[in-house]
């Protein structure tokens, strides 16, 4: 089993790379082949809307990294997508990366009503907050983050198996045994043989 880790983390030792961590550990341990994108240290363009990709199936601005990180995709059999939470929301960096990738995640009908091309793969999310536990998610700031995840998600296809939330990163800056626990699990839960 192939899992891919997209880290969109600027801090190598923040909380989002110690689950990271956590994680791919733990998929390394059961077997699967693991492969981390360190997104803040990806070169990606801005999508300029021109539309071409949603009828060429191709994105026609110069290969970057979001290209590679789309060939990843089609190669996995289960992501795990870690963000911070930026006002409410993924990092601009993540979006961005998603919005290049449209072309390889869905396509449209003819009445534009999404079909998803990553169906069948599974998905965990993460996301941390400065904002403390349980406000994090009360004023849907961590919450926001897997918001905006889930809906990529489900337009793409991807089964959500797994949703893990931390809040108040600032004062908290290492992962409780509890939390160590609950991202191991989660990624038992997406684990399969094949």
């Amino acid at each position: 089993m192939k899992i891919l880790f997209l880290n969109a983390s600027p801090l190598r030792r923040g909380n989002i790379s110690q689950m990271v961590n956590e994680m791919s550990e733990e998929a390394r341990a059961l077997g699967a082949e693991v492969e981390i994108v360190e997104v803040q240290r990806l070169m990606v363009k801005p999508c300029i809307a021109c539309m071409k990709c949603r009828t060429s199936g191709y994105c026609i601005l110069p290969d970057d990294g979001s290209q590679h990180v789309l060939e990843l995709i089609n190669d996995c059999d289960a992501l795990v997508i870690a963000a911070p939470c930026y006002w409410g929301n993924i990092p601009g960096t993540l979006k961005l990366l998603f919005d290049r990738m449209v072309y390889g995640l869905m396509s449209e009908n003819s009445h534009g009503f999404p079909i998803p091309l990553q169906k069948g793969k599974r998905c965990i999310l993460v996301s941390t907050s400065t904002t403390p536990w349980p406000f994090n998610i009360i004023m849907h700031q961590s919450h926001g983050a897997i918001r905006a995840m889930k809906e990529i998600c489900r337009y793409s296809g991807f089964k959500i198996v797994a949703t893990i939330e931390k809040g108040g990163t600032r004062r908290n800056t290492t992962l409780s045994e509890k939390l160590r626990q609950r991202c191991r699990k989660a990624v038992r839960k997406v684990w399969r043989k094949e």
